[in-house]
């Protein structure tokens, strides 16, 4: 349970309890894990965003219930507060985080030279990430990261120097990679990886590539059972960052796991950028308090407003080739979804024998679903074979999968029921991350694979920058 809370101005915030202070300090960030209940000591770093809170949703033996938080005085930091103890109290599933606070102004050097715990958590504003993350690792912690670990080219350099400094230090830094834990995304890599099935990724061309990934956001949306309320900073492409680096990371990760599995990616000589653009979301005055709780806009959105109108560049396309493989991304925010919607995604991805989609519109249910095609030229009898041998191995862990004719393609039915949530997939990233801190087995490409997404991003923003 967290300390009691009391009242700063408009906001709540939880008061600091000195008695923590006092414990004998740990050996260190330093120490080998060995998978003991309580080994991970986790410091949460100015949680300005909720995907910070839900790697704690669920309780983990790994995990010490002591969590240190190190955050400024803000309304982002109440908002944590009370979402972990959403957790602590509801009916099911309790857990049990004891968090001890500390919101002074010098809250990100006191984490320094405090290091009361082993692994930082990081989510929140994107502007200070980048040194967030540089700091951290030079102090000698490991680092789990949200998305996006760079908004720009300066943060990217950044970046290169902190996977260099984590290399020196023996700890690892790693980023919140969710969508490799949707499992339909892990019955299409399966897919693809039989090449009797889907043959080699084509190369296509950049009229018709052979990638086509799109992503639609909602700014205006429901976590955790309640509506969310982003902070104003959310909304401003220079400490949130633009879309076309923010989301995108998602996308290019899981092309690159999809697509070049287990591969280590070289983006200085592995990538070539084609093109990218970017278009802005404008939000009405409205809209922007019903999101925030603010009516009026801080003075640093002032720049982004016309006519009372807030203007985000949270759209962005890229197109880019990978090993001579044509890609293209697409990202798009709303403001709020149609009824009965939500977020949606979609893929195209072309082999030689196949095509993989997965698709997510209205003749959905605006429920993904997977599909697999067979292309013209490929034999029927082989594909047949093939398919059958890769959803029977699939059937071995997922027993529920079946398939499905609709007109010249099949489904790969996954009852809705049966799948994990997007806020579970969360825990799965922490897991996978102790378990690299346990073993040390973090495989080789994982490092030049960040490196290449982040590389692709924000090479990409200066593309739209100048293409206007």
């Amino acid at each position: 349970m967290v300390n009691r809370i009391k009242i700063i101005g408009l906001f709540a915030f939880c008061t600091l309890s000195l008695s923590c202070r006092s414990e004998k300090k740990t050996t260190g960030p330093m120490d080998n894990f060995v998978g003991k209940d309580g080994e991970v000591k986790l410091v949460i770093l100015d949680p300005g965003h909720f995907h910070a809170d839900l790697l704690l949703k669920s309780s983990n033996k790994i995990i010490n219930d002591s969590i240190y938080v190190y955050a400024p005085q803000e309304k982002e930091l109440f908002q944590h507060i009370q979402r972990i103890e959403s957790y602590n109290y509801r009916a099911e599933n309790q857990t049990s985080w004891k968090e001890s606070i500390y919101s002074e102004d010098d809250f990100f050097q006191k984490m320094l030279s405090e290091k009361k715990g082993n692994v930082v958590v990081l989510a929140g504003n994107n502007q200070k990430k980048a040194d967030y993350i540089n700091q951290s690792i030079h102090a000698g912690f490991n680092v789990l990261a949200d998305k996006p670990m760079a908004i720009n080219k300066e943060q990217f350099n950044m970046l290169k120097q902190s996977f260099d400094a984590a290399r020196k230090k023996k700890v690892l830094l790693y980023d919140i990679m969710t969508e490799r834990y949707d499992i339909l995304n892990i019955v299409e890599r399966e897919l693809i990886q039989n090449k009797g099935l889907f043959g080699n990724v084509e190369n296509g061309t950049t009229k018709e590539p052979a990638v086509s990934v799109e992503s639609v956001h909602h700014f205006y949306k429901n976590v955790s059972g309640n509506a969310l309320v982003r902070p104003a900073w959310y909304y401003d492409v220079e400490q949130q960052g633009e879309g076309i680096v923010d989301v995108t990371t998602h996308l290019i990760d899981i092309v690159n796991w999809l697509c070049f599995p287990d591969v280590a990616l070289n983006y200085k000589k592995d990538v070539t950028m084609l093109s990218a653009k970017h278009w802005t979301t404008n939000l009405t005055l409205q809209q922007f308090f019903q999101s925030t709780l603010l009516k009026q806009y801080p003075d640093y959105l002032t720049k982004d407003v016309s006519n009372s109108i807030l203007k985000v560049y949270a759209n962005g396309e890229i197109h880019y080739k990978i090993k001579n493989v044509n890609i293209a991304l697409k990202v798009i925010w709303n403001y709020e979804a149609p009824a009965g919607s939500g977020d949606t995604y979609s893929s195209i991805i072309k082999g030689n024998r196949a095509i993989c989609k997965i698709l997510q519109n209205k003749e959905q249910s605006y429920v993904p679903q997977l599909y697999i095609q067979k292309r013209e030229k490929a034999d029927q009898k082989m594909f047949d074979e093939a398919l059958d041998q890769t959803i029977k191995k699939l059937q071995q862990t997922y027993p529920f999968i079946s398939l499905k004719k609709e007109g010249n393609q099949i489904k790969i039915d996954i009852p809705v029921e049966k799948r994990e949530g997007h806020e579970t997939h969360f825990s799965r990233v922490a897991d996978k991350f102790f378990g690299f801190l346990i073993n040390r087995n973090m495989p080789a490409w994982e490092i030049p694979n960040m490196l290449t997404k982040y590389y692709i991003t924000t090479s990409a923003l200066e593309m739209a920058k100048k293409t206007k």
